[in-house]
């Protein structure tokens, strides 16, 4: 069965690809491990294992009323970790999915880990304060969650403009691919998406960045107006020992469509060092 029951009781719907070494893939909110496929494919055909799952409270996983915390989705993590024994595994993280990756790190602080990617990473401070001045406003957030509460399938109509920079990049993504990504953006709860909304904004991961002392490649695009460089990419890259960060110029939030080719080979090579 493509399922891993967490500690306390939860699917996780797991899709697990080709044979080689482990790459885990920890999709962004409000997705889906299906998010991955275009970059896990080439991975799988590249000789390694990909192994991608649903976050708790969405796509085909169970959707419970607690845990969307980060103590509790890199417990997930680790959890998906032990039920498929990998070893000598990299942890990839796009958008809120570097959180997991941070936390799991400084939570677990194993041996398992080989090395770790943050692509479009919230990591490690996406709220606004007096010592985080590159962030986002508060009142940013607590507008999309006031937008979800009042018609979540209009908010996000709008939201993944930004998202795959439609606009700014002619042509970047089709018609069909943004109508998709609403769709698998829905099949979450509601509740999983307020929860795990509020947990990427305001959860602070610059304690949590000692912890990951594996070699680190950090991606993420200049231009992303969903998680702005300034207050993620980069201090990432100063915070995190033997991190390398690779800025896409121009490029928007949504880099494994709008820069797919790009992105596999950056991983492809990073991962074969």
């Amino acid at each position: 069965m493509p399922y891993t029951t967490t500690r306390d009781g939860v699917q996780l719907y797991v899709k697990k690809w080709g044979i080689g070494r482990p790459v885990i893939l920890i999709h962004g909110w409000p997705l889906s491990a299906d998010s991955w496929d275009d970059v896990a494919l080439p991975l799988a055909n590249a000789g390694y294992q990909t192994i991608a799952y649903d976050r708790r409270g969405f796509g085909r996983s169970d959707q419970p009323w607690e845990g969307y915390d980060y103590d509790s989705l890199a417990d997930d993590l680790a959890d998906v970790i032990k039920h498929h024994a990998v070893a000598d595994v990299s942890l990839v993280g796009f958008s809120m999915g570097g959180g997991e990756v941070a936390r799991y790190m400084s939570r677990y602080s194993d041996k398992l880990v080989r090395s770790v990617a943050l692509v479009s990473s919230i990591v490690p401070y996406m709220l606004k304060t007096n010592d985080n001045p590159h962030g986002v406003a508060q009142d940013t957030f607590d507008t999309m969650a006031k937008g979800m509460k009042a018609d979540r399938a209009a908010f996000f109509g709008s939201f993944f403009n930004d998202f795959y920079g439609v606009g700014m990049l002619s042509g970047s993504v089709s018609t069909e691919l943004l109508q998709w990504t609403r769709s698998v953006a829905m099949q979450a709860s509601l509740k999983s998406t307020l929860a795990c909304a509020e947990s990427f904004a305001t959860t602070d991961f610059r304690p949590d960045l000692t912890s990951i002392n594996v070699p680190t490649l950090i991606i993420h695009g200049t231009s992303d107006k969903t998680v702005p460089i300034d207050a993620t990419g980069r201090p990432a890259a100063k915070g995190i020992s033997n991190a390398t960060l690779l800025e896409y110029e121009g490029a928007p939030h949504g880099l494994f469509a709008t820069h797919r080719e790009r992105l596999v080979n950056d991983l492809l090579a990073f991962l074969a060092r």
